[in-house]
């Protein structure tokens, strides 16, 4: 996980409400209405505050006709801190690179990602140049499950959430090794593989 990344994480986190919101979640799932009513805030804020923390992962929303549930994802707990000891590890051993993103790359990848994505989350087009493409790349392997395999069908429908031509989305992660597929299943690489935008000219 890049430091840019597990810096907004816990800015994000960073707010009571939003504590106090994840702590509710921990629970359970929850719908937007009672959240409002148990947080003391309207719907309009709760769906403010839930679009952040899905923003870096930590809730997954449903819908139930007019109804939408919101959960916790204990997982991306988990690999946020685990990301911090492992940059803890890191440090001490002097072992690789902790990967920093610049403030000025971290201005750039806002922007490409604010201008190539929805308010929705949907992919408008596919970059063309290498540079911004692998940067929507990045965006969108982030939130891919570390160590599980998907099925080429599954692993379609994920890409479908962002974009419609999931066939060059897969090819594309094969070919700057966010992924590698064997038999028609696909996994995620490790990071230190993947294509690095900071990286290219």
């Amino acid at each position: 996980m890049q430091l840019s990344r597990l810096v907004q994480f816990h800015k994000v986190l960073a707010d009571p409400t939003r504590i106090r919101m994840v702590l509710i979640l921990a629970k359970g799932p929850i719908h937007g209405q009672e959240l409002s009513e148990r947080l003391n805030i309207s719907t309009s804020t709760v769906t403010h505050h839930a679009n952040k923390l899905r923003e870096v992962g930590l809730l997954h929303q449903r819908r139930d006709k007019n109804t939408i549930y919101f959960s916790l994802n204990e997982k991306s707990l988990q690999q946020s801190s685990s990301a911090i000891l492992k940059l803890i590890d890191q440090a001490r051993t002097e072992k690789g690179e902790v990967d920093v993103l610049t403030e000025e790359q971290q201005k750039m990848r806002n922007n490409v990602i604010s201008n190539f994505l929805t308010k929705e989350g949907r992919l408008k087009q596919i970059p063309s140049q290498l540079k911004k493409k692998v940067m929507v790349l990045t965006y969108m392997a982030e939130k891919l499950e570390k160590g599980k395999k998907y099925q080429e069908k599954e692993l379609n429908e994920f890409i479908k959430q962002f974009h419609e031509d999931f066939a060059t989305i897969r090819r594309e992660f094969i070919m700057h090794q966010f992924m590698y597929r064997e038999d028609s299943v696909y996994e995620l690489n490790p990071e230190e593989l993947w294509t690095k935008w900071e990286k290219l000219s």
